[in-house]
């Protein structure tokens, strides 16, 4: 019946910006959910950073091990925080592909005709190409083309990994530059006595490693989940 009334008659403009609002929406909601989870992630990174600088101070033989520890988290954090600023810029985005939807809709009732907006365009194809959003920006897509918003787009999405290109080997100066900021200048220092020698950890000492790494990883699988 329904693909009947779509021959004969054309969709109503009051639902179609309906549905297209909603979907923005959902979009929105689904992108402050993985910021908040980032913020976590940050508040996490920087607790451990702290954790292995503090340990060091109170036990020099495992200063060479925290060093290299408080470099790890800090690429983790610098992950996480370039992650988060690209969902903010894709936040900001469709908040603007909201606006000029209804305005679209709104010169549409006004005229009783509508034009393509490049500029919708432009944002959707951009926010498509983002890995937490595709499926349901090709819906709003979908709808928008429908509506007569924008033109069908070509499918011409850049690959996750391009997106993410650059991200896994981050410049020694940029993890400095964190670990100054948390640190306030106070990098963990290796004292030479205990360079060559093997460090024994006592059984907590192990046990406080293990849940590290076990943070670490849990860490890396959250920022991969947001990324999928």
């Amino acid at each position: 019946m329904e693909s009947l009334k779509s021959v004969f008659w054309k969709p109503d403009p009051k639902v179609q910006m309906q549905k297209c609002n909603s979907l923005i929406r959902a979009n929105t909601r689904k992108l402050d959910r993985d910021i908040a989870q980032l913020r976590t992630l940050d508040s996490k990174t920087r607790s451990l950073i702290l954790q292995s600088s503090k340990r060091a101070q109170k036990n020099p033989s495992q200063a060479k091990q925290a060093a290299q520890e408080t470099r790890i988290f800090a690429r983790e954090l610098i992950r996480v925080r370039k992650q988060s600023a690209r969902l903010a810029t894709s936040k900001a985005q469709l908040q603007s592909v909201a606006m000029q939807v209804n305005e679209a809709f709104s010169v549409r009732k006004i005229e009783g005709s509508i034009r393509a907006s490049t500029g919708i365009m432009k944002d959707v194809n951009s926010l498509v190409r983002l890995p937490e959003l595709t499926g349901t920006m090709r819906e709003l897509s979908q709808e928008l083309v429908r509506a007569g918003i924008i033109e069908e787009m070509v499918g011409d999405s850049l690959p996750d990994d391009a997106m993410l290109e650059g991200e896994d080997e981050e410049a020694e100066g940029e993890v400095d530059k964190v670990l100054g900021e948390i640190l306030h200048g106070k990098t963990t220092k290796v004292d030479e006595r205990y360079i060559e020698k093997p460090v024994e950890l006592r059984p907590e000492e192990e046990e406080e490693d293990e849940d590290q790494e076990e943070m670490l990883d849990q860490m890396r699988g959250r920022l991969e989940a947001l990324k999928s």
